[in-house]
């Protein structure tokens, strides 16, 4: 069942259903951190998957492409997240890469807020929020 929404999801995004994509995919699923592509490949070789490097560059940038991905700014390189498909912020952890979503509502009203206030006509924004999770913090 979770290869058929592993391809069904591949394919409505334009993508065919590959190994490498399924097999990034999976290792994705139920992550709560965000992961960089050199960190996923080792992950992946230590389970003794024969997968290249710049095949898990490549096959995270073109799901990010797609908008299977979140793509998370960690320390000059970008991080990777399988998120839900709603509109949504991230809240990021910079010592554990947790990344906890915010509900679009919660982001909006102060976005309405503060464009209305300067007369300004929002056509997009993005809200990501750094600092450390609440275990993190207590640690």
């Amino acid at each position: 069942m979770r290869d058929a929404v592993t391809s069904e999801a591949l394919r409505e995004a334009g993508l065919r259903a590959t190994r490498q994509r399924t097999t990034v995919l999976d290792a994705l699923r139920g992550r709560p951190d965000a992961i960089t592509a050199q960190e996923l490949h080792g992950e992946l070789r230590g389970t003794g998957e024969p997968v290249g490097l710049t095949t898990v560059y490549r096959t995270l940038a073109s799901l990010a492409d797609a908008g299977l991905l979140d793509a998370i700014p960690r320390e000059g390189e970008q991080a990777f997240r399988l998120c839900s498909d709603d509109h949504h912020h991230h809240l990021i952890c910079e010592a554990c890469n947790r990344v906890d979503e915010l509900t679009a509502e919660e982001v909006e009203r102060w976005v309405d807020a503060v464009a209305s206030r300067r007369g300004f006509r929002v056509t997009g924004h993005r809200a990501d929020i750094f600092g450390l999770c609440a275990a993190c913090a207590r640690s």
